[in-house]
């Protein structure tokens, strides 16, 4: 099971690496300074990703992973939930990731980041404590897209409505 997993996860982060980030991550002919360009952050993550998969895959030819593995691991892991309330919310998942990419453009990055973090969050249940769930899901992408507009000059989308309406 973790080597296919690993495959999957490795597989995945290759298609990003190699065929996404060239397609869809212009890159200039000319950076000033000591500037990342735009593909540095995503080709680093794409790459650990990518590390971690075959890693997971070395990993599950251990003997350790062996004498561990159980054939109702999974059973364990999801507990009393369905299989098909999984594969809703699994669906449900790749909705709210297709809903991202389609409103980066028109919202722009970073209101769709705080949109996305509140949908991972109701997927995942934490939406119980609302009042935290709201602060995470508007500070960490806020944070994280001042540190890295600021810090590192990285540019991100505004979205085509803002730039309509002049914010």
């Amino acid at each position: 099971m973790g080597i296919t997993r690993g495959l999957v996860i490795t597989v995945l982060f290759g298609i990003v690496l190699f065929l996404l980030i060239p397609a869809y991550v212009p890159r200039p002919r000319f950076i000033p300074g000591f500037a990342p360009p735009p593909d540095m952050w995503p080709r680093t993550v794409s790459m650990l990703g990518m590390a971690l998969g075959i890693l997971l895959v070395g990993l599950s030819f251990s003997r350790k992973t062996e004498a561990i593995a159980d054939p109702e691991d999974a059973s364990t892991i999801r507990g009393d939930t369905p299989l098909v309330t999984l594969l809703t919310r699994f669906g449900w998942t790749v909705l709210a990731f297709a809903l991202f990419i389609g409103s980066v453009m028109l919202l722009g990055f970073l209101l769709s980041s705080i949109l996305l973090l509140m949908a991972m969050l109701i997927l995942t249940g934490y939406w119980r404590h609302k009042v935290v769930a709201a602060i995470v899901a508007v500070a960490l992408p806020l944070v994280l897209y001042l540190f890295f507009s600021s810090a590192l000059n990285t540019r991100f989308p505004v979205g085509s409505l803002f730039k309509a309406i002049g914010i």
